[in-house]
């Protein structure tokens, strides 16, 4: 096995998935006798035994649960690459595009992504993941499980490809009742203020607490959550404030009794790029999705452009 068979990848990955050998050999439409000498080869070239019978079950060795966790990126990788030609038809493809993205950029952006994807591209499927770290975009996993991620600038993300896509800026939300809606807060008042906060990847430096800190402004946050779209829920109805996205505060129904007010500090800027690993930049059916995406994202800032300081619910009145 010095050049591997590659079907005896998906035979790999049909025994550590189904970790037992006749279902495994069903899945993968041959005999359990094939399925078994196949078992047999992978041990031999990887000197492990990869399943331990136990009783009637089959346990995964410790290398066993290693290969796991790699064989379905590197089969999908494979599939990218033979599904991979000079001309790309958007009409006819049946590909499916995979991105990770935040509720936010979901919710924004996301709507209006597929209805141009579906238009273009009928029979393909768009795929939308909320993504757990700018890293998951890095190394094999990444340039085989997704397609792109859309992310803030400043979010961590780094040595990939990308290509900016709009712009947004922070808003704070706060009941009808809140004293905020009232009067603009004074320095020593915004840090005590009850905040809610969301954030993307909290290992990056650049996050807002971060910045504020450095500005010698302390926020000390009740709560902090990777769901801009569960902000709302938890400031309807109470005292507590937060900082959320002005475009956000248009694109989904929040409760009657919110308020959208001007961020009372500088909480630096939102702009959201595309990114995606180097093994897609050359392939022609990303670039029609990376082009499609860019587009999409210019008609968002065209015919929404952040003017004004109106809130959603009445006007603020420190505008």
């Amino acid at each position: 096995m010095a050049r591997p068979d590659l079907n005896l990848l998906v035979a790999l990955q049909a025994l550590l998935e189904e970790r037992h050998v006749s279902r495994a050999a069903e899945r993968i439409g041959v005999s359990q006798p094939a399925a078994s000498a196949m078992l047999a080869r992978l041990r031999r070239h990887f000197g492990d035994d990869l399943l331990v019978r136990e009783g009637n079950r089959y346990r995964l060795t410790p290398l066993g649960q290693q290969l796991q966790e790699q064989t379905g990126s590197v089969l999908q990788l494979s599939d990218r690459l033979f599904a991979t030609k000079s001309h790309f038809a958007p009409a006819t493809t049946e590909r499916e595009f995979t991105l990770h993205v935040s509720d936010y950029a979901m919710a924004v952006l996301g709507p209006r992504l597929l209805t141009a994807f579906q238009e273009r591209a009928p029979h393909a499927r768009l795929r939308f993941r909320q993504f757990g770290t700018p890293e998951a975009m890095h190394g094999e996993a990444g340039a085989s499980a997704a397609d792109g991620l859309i992310a803030p600038r400043d979010s961590g993300v780094s040595g990939l490809p990308s290509l900016a896509l709009f712009a947004d800026e922070w808003v704070v939300i706060a009941d009808q009742h809140h004293p905020l809606t009232r009067a603009a807060p004074g320095a020593d008042d915004i840090g005590e203020l009850r905040w809610v906060l969301g954030q993307f990847e909290p290992r990056d430096s650049r996050f807002m607490l971060h910045r504020l800190a450095e500005s010698g402004l302390q926020l000390k946050p009740e709560a902090v959550t990777d769901s801009f779209l569960a902000l709302p829920l938890y400031v309807a109805g109470t005292d507590r404030v937060a900082v959320i996205q002005r475009r956000l505060t248009r694109a989904v129904p929040f409760p009657p009794s919110l308020r959208v007010l001007p961020c009372p500090f500088d909480a630096g800027p939102v702009n959201e790029a595309l990114w995606w690993h180097p093994v897609h930049t050359h392939d022609t059916g990303h670039r029609w999705f990376r082009t499609l995406i860019h587009d999409t994202a210019r008609r968002l800032e065209a015919e929404e452009p952040l003017v004004g300081q109106a809130g959603r619910v009445g006007v603020s009145p420190w505008a």
